[in-house]
């Protein structure tokens, strides 16, 4: 997909549905380095492809990032959310060992996250909020 306001069809749909994604470090511990961040960035990017997703921007500062995903109905936010927490915490461990003298009781991030629907808001829009607000 290379345009995010592109109609996407299924099986039995046509779609174009995104969402935008806030994720908070446990306890907003200043956590996320530059490096971290495109680390986290790559795996994002995997996870979404593996629900037939599309990370459409990202973005983020030392203790929360900001998503937004193009994704099909098939697809539960909460399954999405856990997959992309799940693995970002898991590779974030392995390849940036130093991380773990930043957390707190061994957990990255917070259980709860912030999910909006972007329906309404042009696309472009939701890009430059999470360009540029996060900063």
């Amino acid at each position: 997909m290379s345009n995010s306001q592109e109609i996407r069809t299924g099986r039995h749909c046509v779609f174009n549905m995104h969402v935008h994604l806030v994720f908070v470090a446990k306890y907003r511990r200043d956590v996320f380095s530059k490096e971290i961040l495109l680390t986290m960035q790559e795996v994002f990017r995997r996870v979404c492809i593996d629900f037939e997703a599309e990370l459409v921007e990202f973005d983020g500062e030392h203790d929360h990032v900001y998503l937004l995903v193009n994704y099909p109905p098939k697809v539960a936010i909460s399954s999405l959310v856990n997959s992309l927490k799940g693995a970002s915490s898991r590779i974030l461990r392995k390849k940036h060992p130093e991380i773990r003298n930043k957390l707190w009781g061994n957990a990255l991030w917070s259980p709860s996250y912030f999910a909006s629907s972007c329906g309404g808001v042009p696309i472009d829009i939701m890009k430059k909020y999470i360009k540029y607000e996060s900063h």
